[in-house]
């Protein structure tokens, strides 16, 4: 028997953590907790987990403190942020910060529970998941290799998050196809109900700012009301 997926819950709010655990646990999760950052450092030196769950308001810093320092270890376990902290400015540093989903209080313990276990299923689907075969993708100036998993634009490597780079083999796997928000969501997060369409935009922002600059040409296309593309500008 395999032994259950873990989640560390760093969360200082003693109801909600209860409540969390309660409903994680019946989802199949072993969960750790943490009340604060030190206790979040700490523990996440003990052991990784394999997915994390953040506050946004924490004693002794918040959850963005947390994230920025576990990033900085090059620890890329998915991290799901659950905070009062609504503003679209707090969502999208989450996000840019290396968050992979950011879910506002209140909320449906189920919904977040699909989410984790949505996180969980994707970072250890590279290994096995069909998707990502040992094979180049070429588009443009592109290069993905799934054997070195490493991006390259015009010949020069560029470092992308987990989550970045399955989006990109996404919409590389389908160049010059116009992949909705949701086609996107159920295939790179693996929602099976509507998820947040906040989140794709802040990734396909997130490899523009790393990809589209530098002068080369933007390949990254909105088409508005309807979802991305990778594809040449029309002339």
């Amino acid at each position: 028997m395999s032994s259950p997926d873990t989640v560390s819950l760093v969360e200082d709010d003693d109801n909600i953590r209860d409540l969390m655990a309660s409903a994680l646990r019946f989802s199949g999760f072993e969960v750790h907790f943490a009340e604060d950052v030190p206790q979040a450092l700490t523990s996440l030196d003990r052991s990784l987990p394999d997915v994390i769950v953040l506050d946004g308001e924490l004693p002794g810093g918040d959850g963005f403190d947390v994230l920025q320092l576990i990033r900085a270890r090059g620890i890329t376990t998915p991290v799901l942020f659950l905070t009062a902290r609504d503003a679209v400015e707090d969502r999208v540093r989450g996000l840019r910060l290396g968050g992979d989903d950011y879910v506002t209080k209140p909320f449906s313990v189920i919904e977040v529970g699909a989410r984790l276990q949505a996180l969980v299923r994707r970072a250890h689907a590279p290994a096995s998941a069909p998707a990502l075969d040992s094979r180049l993708l070429r588009y443009a100036d592109f290069e993905l290799d799934d054997r070195r998993h490493t991006v390259s634009r015009d010949g020069t490597v560029i470092g992308l998050c987990p989550t970045e780079y399955r989006l990109l083999h996404y919409l590389l796997s389908h160049a010059e196809h116009v992949m909705t928000r949701s086609q996107i969501l159920e295939t790179v997060w693996e929602y099976d109900f509507a998820g947040d369409s906040v989140v794709v935009e802040r990734f396909v922002s997130n490899l523009r700012r790393k990809l589209d600059s530098d002068g080369h040409e933007p390949l990254f296309q909105t088409v508005r009301g309807i979802g991305y593309s990778l594809r040449r500008p029309a002339r």
